[in-house]
């Protein structure tokens, strides 16, 4: 009997991905996926867009999606794509923020 569990998406939220888990992509791959990535993006298709910038660790890609995210005011995807991208300016101003925020809940 099959598992319907695994016909459903991921629930949204935090997936682990290393960069073991990553396949091995040679110049021309990765080339090409940067350019079909771009072509998504560039659709509005950002979800596939991400699938595709996260597996040829594209960081310029990853800012790009991070600050589209952020101006849908979509504050944990922006963080992730800016924390994915190795952006530590971004991430770190975020990470502030969102202190901020739990600071301001704590003394409520």
């Amino acid at each position: 009997m099959a598992n319907v569990n695994s016909k459903l998406p991921p629930a949204p939220g935090f997936i682990k991905v290393s960069s073991d888990s990553l396949p091995q992509l040679s110049a021309q791959q990765r080339a090409t996926l940067i350019r079909k990535g771009n072509e998504l993006y560039n659709q509005g298709k950002l979800a596939e867009a991400q699938r595709v910038f996260i597996t040829a660790r594209y960081g310029d890609g990853l800012v790009r999606l991070g600050e589209q995210y952020h101006k849908q005011r979509k504050p944990l995807e922006a963080f992730r794509m800016f924390w994915q991208a190795g952006d530590n300016a971004r991430s770190e101003a975020m990470i502030e923020k969102m202190a901020g925020v739990v600071r301001h809940w704590l003394q409520e």
